[in-house]
């Protein structure tokens, strides 16, 4: 359990880290892709809804404070996005492997919509509305660009740090 929870917290550091140097400076049409929310949804796609929104709430409360946003619209908006992904997981059985690139897309436009939707209602953010979904398409095609060289990665460590039943005879 520890090193479970020790892996993904160096996950999410990763990820803010990334998020917040490198990936800063490289804009695709002036979007830039979401690593948490990548990190979360690739989390609900392997192990379901109730871990995805638990590492979409700690990771969104993580990065609300680390790139000092306004706090707890991101964690409300990974918790849900960890959950409805892990929700929609469990009904589709293609074994695609352009699955998780396009749960990542489809599930970062509407986040990234939530987000910016719930921001302009708060008062946090002023811009138009064409605005929003510019930035929501842009960044969902900049995240799930990155999908197959990252989940591969993620898939390992997750399922990797997975308890291990022991049968004993």
């Amino acid at each position: 359990m520890v090193r479970r929870t020790l892996a993904i917290v160096a996950i999410m550091i990763t990820a803010i880290l990334l998020q917040s140097t490198v990936f800063s400076q490289i804009r695709l049409l002036g979007a830039k892709p979401e690593l948490m929310y990548l990190v979360v949804i690739v989390l609900a796609v392997i192990e379901g809804p109730s871990e995805g929104a638990a590492v979409g709430f700690a990771g969104g409360m993580f990065q609300d404070f680390f790139l000092n946003q306004p706090k707890g619209i991101t964690a409300l908006t990974l918790t849900l996005l960890g959950y409805t992904v892990g929700l929609a997981r469990q009904y589709i059985v293609s074994p695609s492997p352009l699955l998780p690139t396009t749960m990542v897309a489809g599930a970062t436009f509407a986040g990234v919509l939530f987000y910016e939707t719930v921001s302009f209602l708060l008062g946090t953010l002023e811009v138009a509305p064409v605005f929003f979904l510019r930035t929501a398409v842009f960044s969902a095609l900049y995240t799930a660009l990155l999908t197959p060289l990252v989940y591969p990665l993620l898939r390992r460590v997750f399922e990797g740090s997975r308890r291990r039943r022991v049968v004993r005879f």
